[in-house]
């Protein structure tokens, strides 16, 4: 006997995956786009760079912090989880290392005594995947991502996002990011419990920038995440079927190309701006 069910001859449309990450990368240069998720084996890339590499042991501690009983979640411990992470890639030397992972383990502590951590986040590098559209019609595509960290209050689900860079971030920031945004679309989904606050922890600074979504905010950040979803999905589809490289995904030359970590790999990123030095982008 056959299968149950109708067939009207109609493919369904197939769901474009995206995450924050991918999205942000075709926005600033459909070229880095290619050499990091399309290009195999991957074009060679530079080295580590050292804020980076702060960057992710702030976040390293931080979680494991959060994996402790609340009563363990001290400022002693978070600066010592500091040292438990660390390494030293992409710094001058041994000592500029020194230098700041003694700044991060302060960071860390002075965050860890002047905001609430008693209670136990609902996600910890959460993973939310969900099938959205922009209007009212079906999905269109399908948005995921790791969440720094996603917290419960009142009934309502909270987006975090830890920051470490130089600069401390503000309200329009985190109204602005198209990343928490997808993310509180996704968790909401996900987590099936209502989301529309998001935040942006700057360590360094203890600043916490924050914003409310609307439904009319996150339509807009769906529409812009559909747009450039369905222009990169175009380029790569085009590419497979044996357009030109080059012509599909051209370079967007900036200053960003002095510290692009496909420099190597692009000669127009070479001539656009002169090579950053590894610790270049460090806080002073």
């Amino acid at each position: 006997m056959g299968q149950l069910g109708f067939d009207f001859g109609v493919q369904p449309k197939r769901l474009t995956k995206v995450t924050p990450a991918r999205l942000s990368t075709f926005d600033d240069c459909p070229r880095r786009y290619r050499l990091t998720y399309l290009d195999r084996p991957t074009p060679q890339r530079t080295g580590a760079w050292a804020h980076s590499t702060l960057g992710a042991v702030v976040h390293n501690a931080l979680r494991a912090l959060f994996d402790l009983p609340a009563d363990r979640r001290t400022p002693e411990r978070a600066a010592a989880l500091v040292t438990e992470q660390w390494n030293d890639a992409g710094f001058l030397d041994a000592a500029q290392a020194h230098q700041y992972r003694e700044r991060a383990r302060q960071w860390v502590a002075e965050y860890v005594e002047h905001n609430d951590v008693s209670g136990d986040p609902v996600g910890l590098e959460r993973w939310v995947s969900a099938p959205v559209s922009a209007g009212d019609g079906p999905p269109s595509l399908i948005v995921e991502g790791r969440a720094d960290r996603i917290d419960e209050r009142d009934g309502e689900l909270v987006i975090i996002d830890y920051k470490t860079g130089r600069k401390a971030p503000d309200e329009y920031e985190a109204r602005g990011s198209q990343a928490l945004a997808l993310y509180a679309v996704a968790a909401a989904r996900t987590l099936r419990r209502p989301c529309h606050r998001v935040e942006l922890h700057h360590v360094p600074t203890g600043t916490v920038a924050a914003a409310e979504h609307t439904p009319e905010s996150l339509r807009r950040q769906l529409t812009r995440a559909d747009e450039t979803a369905a222009e990169l999905q175009t380029a790569t589809d085009t590419l497979e079927a044996g357009g030109d490289a080059d012509t599909l995904f051209p370079a967007r030359t900036s200053r960003r190309c002095s510290w692009c970590d496909f420099r190597p790999s692009c000669p127009a990123g070479q001539q656009a701006a002169p090579a950053a030095r590894s610790w270049d982008l460090l806080a002073p």
